[in-house]
């Protein structure tokens, strides 16, 4: 897919970090935008700031880790602009701390989103961009997580993991339907967004009023330092995500310097030997247990 002039985006989690980026360039190349975000204050700012730049957009309040809320969304984008052209399941959140201390909430708000989210997000739209026999592209929002397992890191992981996997799968499932979709997955590393401060907008339904263990603390304090840390910016990553569509690459890896340790963990598979660790080119960014 090179051509964006006039064709239509529909991009969760539009109301920061990825998403909206991933908005402001897609408006850049003359695309009309339906945007979700569970933040509805914030995805209405971002609504009116490309508004007033002259954007077609429609936007909904949608948690993405309910199907009926991703199938309004799709009603509500073929309904307004009569197609999709590009997809993104971009909406994200997290959680840390020791797998085993994660709790039954933690694992469905973080499967809920990060897993569910990409899940509704095909199901809906994809057999109807299909049945339109319009070049178009998906693109799945992993993470390096999805590639490596550092510790404190475990339900995280597992989403990003099974994102990889899932996308993975769907590019062969296009290509055996000879369809004209095409399919990404994205796995930055480190970059300065909201993903740190995600609990923030934890359902209620998935709350704890238990206090955070020692390893929850070390991987909220790790997560945080580390994107606060990230020298690529959000827009970085969106335009090298749009040469990707446009070159129909299908692994967006934004952070070069980790793939020998992903190069690693490859080796590790394929000679049978115990896991490495994850933090051995990187010592001075391992997370510190504090009691």
């Amino acid at each position: 897919m090179q051509d964006f002039a006039g064709k239509v985006a529909v991009i969760s989690g539009a109301a920061s970090g990825f998403g909206r980026e991933f908005a402001r360039l897609a408006h850049a190349r003359g695309m009309k935008l339906v945007l979700a975000d569970v933040q509805a204050p914030a995805l209405q700012a971002v609504v009116a700031e490309l508004r007033g730049q002259g954007a077609e957009v429609q936007a909904l309040r949608v948690d993405v880790a309910r199907s009926d809320e991703v199938a309004r969304l799709a009603d509500l984008a073929f309904d307004t602009f009569g197609a999709v052209h590009l997809l993104f399941n971009n909406a994200g959140v997290g959680a840390g701390g020791f797998i085993w201390e994660n709790s039954e909430s933690d694992w469905q708000w973080v499967l809920g989103v990060n897993l569910w989210g990409v899940i509704h997000g095909v199901r809906h739209f994809v057999p109807r961009m299909l049945a339109a026999g319009d070049v178009g592209h998906v693109v799945n929002t992993a993470s390096v997580a999805g590639l490596l397992s550092p510790p404190s890191m475990g339900v995280y992981n597992v989403s990003k993991h099974a994102v990889v996997a899932y996308t993975e799968t769907l590019y062969q499932d296009l290509r055996l339907a000879g369809s004209r979709l095409g399919a990404s997955v994205l796995c930055p590393a480190y970059v300065p967004t909201g993903i740190a401060a995600s609990f923030r907008h934890r359902p209620a339904e998935f709350a704890s009023d238990a206090p955070r263990t020692a390893s929850q603390r070390m991987a909220q304090a790790a997560i945080q330092k580390a994107v606060d840390s990230g020298k690529l910016s959000a827009a970085d990553v969106a335009r090298m995500t749009f040469d990707a569509i446009a070159a129909e690459r299908f692994y967006v890896l934004t952070h070069p310097a980790i793939l020998p340790t992903i190069e690693l963990r490859c080796n590790d598979i394929l000679q049978q030997r115990n896991p490495s660790d994850p933090y051995a080119t990187k010592p001075q960014v391992r997370p510190k247990l504090d009691g």
